[in-house]
């Protein structure tokens, strides 16, 4: 299932004061702001790695998605907020709206499925897919992300900012210490479920 954002996290919401402390940079000089493009892009290349690897939407914003099958209608991320739009898509590209009203979220930490409040969900053009547009997201600010999450954005991050100096040995303890982190949110597989007891 294809996942695509519609609107990036506003550069307002980035928690840029945060991660120049978490990088201890300015201590007893003035802040210019003279790295703050920079910055920004190794945060947002940090909440990407994180929202890639947990399955979490961290800050607030829409996203579209495709259904192809009921069977495999399970959203591939979440938590999500609300449906703000459903459209049935013929494989010659024709468009028909559907009431979002009419659809409901499955209750999943890991991938919320979705379902249709009617025994009998639309059917999905031969060819064609169900157009889903979504909200997803902890919340719109970053003290609404959960602090595993967060630290594992702030040590991706940093772990960007320091390339340019680290050693093997620093990357592979800052790669076990953000799989830690990320661990407790990420969605179980089945196999490993079954392995567990071994």
């Amino acid at each position: 299932m294809d996942l695509r954002e519609l609107a990036p996290v506003p550069t307002a919401a980035l928690p840029l004061a945060g991660f120049k402390e978490h990088l201890r940079l300015g201590s007893g000089f003035a802040d210019t702001g003279a790295e703050d493009a920079l910055l920004e892009r190794y945060l947002r290349a940090a909440i990407a790695e994180v929202e890639s690897l947990s399955g979490k939407a961290l800050l607030v914003r829409s996203f579209q998605t495709w259904i192809e099958d009921w069977s495999l209608a399970r959203l591939p991320l979440a938590p999500v907020g609300q449906i703000l739009r459903v459209a049935a898509v013929t494989a010659d590209g024709e468009v028909a709206d559907l009431d979002p009203a009419d659809f409901l979220l499955g209750a999943d930490r890991h991938r919320p499925k979705v379902m249709t409040v009617s025994a009998l969900p639309p059917r999905i053009p031969a060819g064609g897919a169900l157009l889903l547009e979504i909200e997803a997201g902890f919340g719109a600010n970053w003290d609404d992300v959960p602090p595993e999450l967060a630290l594992a954005v702030m040590q991706i991050g940093a772990r960007h900012f320091e390339d340019r100096t680290a050693t093997e040995l620093d990357t592979i303890v800052a790669a076990n210490n953000i799989a830690r982190l990320l661990r407790p949110w990420k969605a179980m597989s089945l196999g490993a479920v079954r392995g567990a007891g071994r």
